[in-house]
């Protein structure tokens, strides 16, 4: 089965994932679950953006007088939580990409490389909370507390979530400015660098923020992260594969590079 196949049929983390025994094929197996998934969402953020640069381009001639550019753009304000329709400069900020090694060392975190009882019951990767009657109590919850760990239909939903939380929750502004700044900049923003402004994510802080700069360097995850235009290589993304994900990667691209992802 091809990777990108993969990505749609996994629902949840096989019932052999966690029969594994071997701890170093075990996180080789999850980086080769999640990294497509990660990939399709990535590929929606940026079609997303894409059409918002596109929009603001011609704004002037038609940006208004299109009710069907005007009705997407709309849609994509509400998902982002963007109050003014037409502030270009929101959009930017918001409607971007997440470093992939960010994702999968918060995931690996989060989820304790899934095998949490959050990730095994819920598919939640990130910690993600509700307070709607749907989701999961979690046993230490302090007394009061009415929260609940959300629970998804799937990985790739739990992973979109994520990916709106950061690109929309004001608890992660300094992220999206950080992140605005380095493209304005034209420097890659990398997991290490995003890590810093997470420090709200957790209740550790700061040390949160170095724990998963920590992960990323551990698993070389740093090297998902390369620009496309790095010097000698296709794409950073190739140098995944001395990280034990090569057959991942190959079928994911064999099987979707023709629609446009590199």
């Amino acid at each position: 089965m091809s990777a990108a196949i993969f990505a749609d049929t996994m629902k949840s983390f096989p019932a052999d994932y966690y029969k594994m025994r071997d701890t170093k094929a075990q996180k080789e197996m999850f980086v080769k679950i999640l990294y497509p998934l990660i990939l399709k969402e990535e590929r929606k953020i940026r079609a997303e953006r894409a059409f918002v640069e596109a929009f603001f381009s011609h704004f002037t001639e038609d940006g208004i007088k299109n009710p069907e550019a005007v009705a997407r753009l709309a849609k994509i304000a509400k998902k982002y939580r963007i109050k003014s329709l037409y502030d270009k400069e929101e959009y930017l900020k918001r409607v971007d990409t997440i470093p992939v090694s960010l994702v999968l060392a918060q995931a690996a975190i989060e989820s304790n490389w899934g095998k949490s009882r959050f990730a095994r019951e819920a598919n939640n990767l990130f910690g993600e909370w509700t307070w709607g009657k749907r989701g999961i109590v979690p046993k230490n919850r302090p007394e009061g507390e009415r929260y609940k760990i959300r629970i998804f239909s799937s990985l790739e939903e739990s992973i979109a979530s994520y990916m709106r939380n950061l690109n929309r929750h004001w608890a992660y502004e300094e992220f999206r400015d950080a992140r605005l700044a380095a493209r304005r900049e034209d420097v890659p923003f990398t997991g290490f660098a995003a890590a810093i402004h997470l420090k709200r994510y957790s209740q550790m802080g700061v040390k949160y923020t170095h724990m998963v700069k920590n992960t990323i360097k551990k698993h070389q995850w740093n090297l998902l992260d390369l620009p496309q235009s790095a010097p000698g290589i296709e794409s950073g993304r190739e140098l995944a594969m001395l990280l034990g994900m090569k057959s991942a990667i190959e079928d994911f691209k064999s099987g979707a590079v023709k629609e446009g992802l590199n």
